[in-house]
């Protein structure tokens, strides 16, 4: 019976990943700014579900919030770093404000959970931690400029914690989840004032968008679930087989562009 501690638990891929474990008899510390979402999931569990009221913005919060999880169940096993928000509109429309309200919870909010597990973790000798992030590390695509960047930050941020926490026995994996119906375009979005010079981008990316909401979060749930009994879990995972397909083509354009220029890369000698 393992012990997990889920930020941004009361909606989304978090909540999905919660009932996960909570349906296969482990311990769940659910984690989040409104706990009445998680009522309901606290009445089915009321002795292996622990709801923790958290803003991951505040660093003292958060480690306040991890040492109440670990009273709660003694341990942590598996963290997920799911907790964040969504900064949709064009970088130059962004204000201050935004931006640094948007890093505070999807870049800074990751690292604080970081910190605040990891000693209890090393304490232990285990632990497996999933910093979740997107499919689109990769590269930005407008409008969503800011938000792919604080994803991006934590990829590379997550690649050189796997090699520090190695030593003490503790995994991380980063989850790249696909497009799924988790409410991120709709609850948790902030949006910028349109600036109307973006008029035709944002018209052109309506129609390459489309309607279709994704799949439901509980889809991708057994794929963590898989994930997490692995004795050698992968640095990287995406989750989605569209979103698998969509990685692969990402990648192979990048490589073309750089195989394209490769002779004016190759005129330094750096």
């Amino acid at each position: 019976m393992r012990v997990w501690f889920i930020t941004g638990a009361s909606r989304g891929l978090g909540r999905a990943f919660a009932e996960a474990a909570l349906s296969r008899g482990d311990r769940v510390v659910a984690a989040a700014r409104d706990m009445a979402p998680l009522e309901d999931l606290r009445a089915r569990h009321p002795d292996t579900l622990a709801c923790v009221p958290l803003d991951v913005s505040n660093r003292a919060a958060v480690h306040e919030g991890v040492d109440r999880a670990v009273a709660a169940f003694g341990r942590l096993d598996i963290v997920v770093n799911n907790a964040g928000a969504m900064l949709y509109g064009m970088v130059e429309e962004a204000t201050e404000t935004q931006i640094r309200a948007h890093f505070d919870v999807n870049v800074l909010g990751q690292i604080w959970v970081i910190q605040a597990v990891l000693p209890h973790l090393r304490a232990q000798g285990s632990g497996h931690i999933l910093l979740v992030t997107t499919m689109g590390t990769g590269g930005g695509m407008a409008s969503a400029g800011l938000y792919a960047a604080g994803k991006s930050a934590i990829d590379s941020l997550g690649q050189a914690l796997a090699m520090e926490v190695e030593p003490f026995g503790v995994k991380v994996t980063i989850v790249q989840p696909g497009g799924y119906d988790t409410g991120l375009f709709t609850i948790g979005t902030t949006a910028t004032m349109p600036d109307p010079a973006y008029d035709p981008l944002r018209a052109k990316l309506t129609e390459m968008w489309g309607d279709e909401a994704g799949s439901g979060p509980s889809t991708a749930a057994p794929v963590v679930m898989r994930l997490v009994d692995l004795p050698d879990p992968p640095l990287r995972l995406i989750v989605g087989s569209r979103s698998f397909d969509l990685v692969q083509q990402m990648n192979q354009a990048r490589a073309e562009e750089y195989r394209a220029w490769e002779h004016l890369s190759r005129l330094a000698p750096g």
